[in-house]
């Protein structure tokens, strides 16, 4: 299975603009640009999108480990906080860290807490973040 995301940018930098679409079209041509990711403006970057994506995909996964052990949650709300720090001379994405909080009725805390480490280690996002990329790039 591949899923689709793209992106068009046109400027400088600093001055220049971007738009971010998807391929289901829950997000299509959402502006972004440097203001937006590195000056605390509103709209959106790609920091916060990898978040959405990494407490989806987490909370799914926990999901599915409830399911495993027997239980059932009946509200699962998971946010990610990603990190992006100037290392040296560029950005690198240096953390993300999931606060969960769960109602699962019969679940002690035992059971809990193993689910959702194995849902963190286990989701394909946070497996993405140590994973192999690669590049076909084309000038026109």
């Amino acid at each position: 299975m591949k899923k689709t995301g793209s992106a068009v940018w046109s400027g400088g930098l600093k001055d220049g603009k971007g738009f971010i679409s998807t391929q289901s079209g829950a997000l299509d041509n959402i502006p972004y640009g440097f203001n937006t990711r590195f000056e605390d403006k509103p709209g959106s970057n790609p920091e916060e999108l990898i978040g959405a994506a990494h407490a989806a995909c987490f909370t799914m996964a926990l999901s599915g480990q409830l399911g495993e052990a027997g239980l059932r949650a009946s509200a699962l709300k998971t946010t990610a906080d990603v990190t992006l720090e100037k290392i040296d001379d560029s950005y690198a994405i240096t953390a993300v860290h999931l606060t969960l909080t769960a109602s699962i009725p019969g679940a002690t805390d035992a059971v809990f807490q193993d689910a959702a480490l194995r849902a963190k280690l286990g989701c394909p996002v946070s497996k993405l973040l140590a994973t192999q990329v690669t590049l076909d790039a084309h000038l026109e």
